[in-house]
């Protein structure tokens, strides 16, 4: 665990800040971090702040510590590290680790692979339930001094000159609470028209699924182009976990496709490399789409972390790990501050600073992925087959890939 307070002390305005906090929470239940969102990126955050002095609340909406999410999330290495430091990790069980990538173009020569041991790494990443993540987290945060508020829908959010007061519901009554940092991690819905992130409609969904075939490679990940979007298949337990990307239209009516046509379309699209497709599992599919808020966000005494920072694409899964980064990064810059300056325009420009070149690298690469792959101009598709078969002998190249994949671009 990281150092827990720094040697930063608070400048003569933030301790008259201080002081007027302290006058006008008297009455009012008042926090040093109050998360709201207590998914996997907000319940990081207040595990890496639990050994602190800190006081420290998550406000869920959820009625109590359990989750039905259906999704299997894709960690990178760098990510297993990030929750072995805040002490989850072991109690996961439920794991199918991912030691090669196999990556190609549909009808066309080009490929590359990404080995584990050439990157001198255990793994490249792991596959798990969301369930089984968010219930570890849930079982770690209601053991420590952490005070977890369930079934609080938050309803207001203000940013004042000394600290941020947060309104919430909880069994149809109205509290209220004050906090010296307000941490959005619920998706960002909570602020989307007060200040309106940036949004691009890829004009796809992501069909999500659970898949047997006939020649499992096991530990063997893979991302495969189409002109219509990415393919992914992700090892896990007996089969593979499917991503799979299509207009929405498309999407849709592959939705209502009975099991064996589904199987017969897949394999057409995919091809053979795990054998024949045998059986599929439930369906569900969500619209794709980049959003990003502002860099500078207005509002006082509040920062958004995960989802409610930015939501990409998920080719190449960088999502959710990009904002399990977001929590760690935020939680070194808490414990690095004087308690009583947490909040302070220096504070959260000095995070703003260190997040700035993960986060846009992630969502320009992302970004990048889905425009430069996801179209059949026949020049186009040459050129990328011939990147995809350069980048498979250069190791250089590789280990660069692979790095920002497992840790962004901060390293």
């Amino acid at each position: 665990m990281p150092d827990m307070v720094g040697t930063t002390h608070p400048t003569q305005t933030e301790e008259t800040a201080i002081e007027k906090f302290g006058a006008k929470t008297m009455n009012t239940p008042s926090y040093d971090i109050a998360i709201i969102g207590g998914g996997p990126v907000g319940t990081s955050l207040a595990l890496a702040l639990r050994d602190s002095s800190l006081k420290v609340c998550v406000l869920e909406a959820r009625a109590a510590a359990a989750s039905n999410d259906a999704r299997a999330l894709a960690l990178s290495y760098g990510s297993r590290l990030l929750l072995e430091r805040i002490g989850v990790w072991d109690a996961l069980h439920e794991v199918s680790s991912i030691r090669t990538i196999h990556i190609s173009q549909r009808q066309s020569f080009g490929r590359a692979m990404l080995r584990a041991e050439e990157l001198k790494v255990p793994e490249l990443g792991y596959v798990l339930p969301y369930t089984a993540l968010q219930g570890a987290l849930d079982q770690a945060l209601q053991q420590g001094s952490i005070s977890a508020i369930y079934g609080a829908s938050v309803t207001q959010l203000q940013g004042d000159a000394d600290h941020a007061t947060i309104g919430y519901q909880q069994n149809g009554i109205e509290q209220t609470l004050h906090t010296r940092l307000a941490v959005v991690a619920d998706g960002g819905k909570l602020l989307a028209q007060q200040h309106p992130p940036e949004v691009r409609d890829y004009g796809q969904s992501a069909l999500i699924t659970h898949l047997t075939c006939s020649a499992l490679k096991s530990e063997m990940a893979y991302e495969r182009f189409t002109s219509q979007g990415p393919v992914a298949l992700l090892p896990f337990q007996d089969g593979y976990e499917l991503v799979w990307t299509a207009p929405h239209q498309l999407a849709q009516e592959m939705l209502a496709w009975d099991d064996a046509k589904f199987l017969i379309e897949l394999q057409h699209h995919f091809g053979d490399r795990v054998g024949e497709f045998l059986t599929v599992g439930k369906r569900t599919c969500f619209p794709l789409g980049l959003k990003r808020a502002p860099n500078l966000f207005p509002m006082s005494h509040t920062v958004l972390l995960g989802n409610a920072a930015q939501t990409m694409h998920p080719v190449a899964g960088q999502g959710f790990n990009m904002g399990l980064r977001d929590a760690w990064e935020l939680a070194q810059a808490i414990l690095n501050r004087a308690p009583l300056a947490l909040g302070s325009e220096a504070m959260l420009a000095a995070y703003r600073d260190q997040r700035r070149t993960d986060r846009e690298a992630g969502i320009r690469f992302t970004d990048g992925l889905v425009r430069l792959f996801s179209n059949d101009l026949a020049l186009v598709g040459a050129g990328r087959a011939a990147s995809l078969s350069v980048l498979d002998c250069l190791p250089f190249a590789k280990r660069f890939v692979a790095k920002r994949m497992m840790f962004g671009a901060n390293g």
